[in-house]
């Protein structure tokens, strides 16, 4: 084996987070939570890449605008994001107990691409809201198109509540309680991603239901 692979194979580098808030708002709850989440991956090693909803935002989903394999600009975004990193986390908003209506058409969007982007992706979900929830009921409407799209949400979901009165003047997480939870959650997500990448398992293949009869429209093995 050449050193240089002998090298790379001892130091792989680094693993690196695709972070953005699922909020337009431009002084989102959910962006300073998404900036604590950051910060937080760059103090254990890894590396981020933090970007804006507004980098992600498409028109309403139209599949008859799906004419020589189109896709939005803000599709296109995200797809290269996704797949530019090892793992991504979103801190998304709660809109009237679900996620932002345009996060879940942006994935929509994405889930058009072959092969499908986010299938065998790892995901961490958070949230941050004035309720009493925290945002806890978008995060559940969030894992299941996910899930069903293949990706590995992390059983943790994180949601900060009474967010409006939760940060310091600094931006972090007032109570150190909750702090040292969101540090571990987080820290718990980058091993679960770098055991993931450096020891990976047999990889199975992915079907929208296991007994299903084959079809070209409704087949997604990838």
């Amino acid at each position: 084996m050449p050193i240089n692979q002998q090298q790379k194979n001892i130091n792989p580098g680094p693993i690196s987070f695709l972070v953005f808030s699922a909020s337009l708002r431009k002084d989102s709850l959910n962006t300073r939570l998404a900036k604590i989440a950051a910060a937080v991956i760059e103090k254990n090693g890894g590396k981020v890449d933090f970007a804006n909803m507004s980098e992600f935002d498409c028109p309403s989903f139209n599949q008859d605008l799906e004419i020589n394999d189109f896709h939005p600009a803000g599709a296109v975004e995200f797809r290269k994001r996704l797949l530019a990193n090892d793992a991504f986390i979103i801190a998304s908003p709660e809109f009237n107990g679900a996620m932002p209506g345009f996060l879940k058409n942006t994935i929509d969007w994405v889930s058009r691409y072959r092969p499908q982007p986010f299938n065998e992706q790892h995901a961490l979900l958070m949230s941050a809201s004035p309720s009493m929830a925290g945002g806890n009921r978008a995060l559940w409407t969030l894992r299941m198109p996910l899930e069903h799209l293949g990706t590995n949400v992390f059983p943790n979901m994180f949601s900060l509540a009474i967010a409006h009165k939760a940060f310091t003047p600094e931006g972090n997480i007032a109570d150190a309680t909750l702090a040292k939870r969101f540090e571990d959650n987080i820290v718990a997500f980058m091993n679960l991603v770098e055991a993931a990448k450096h020891y990976p398992c047999i990889k199975k293949a992915w079907v929208e239901f296991l007994g299903e009869v084959p079809d070209p429209v409704t087949e997604r093995v990838e």
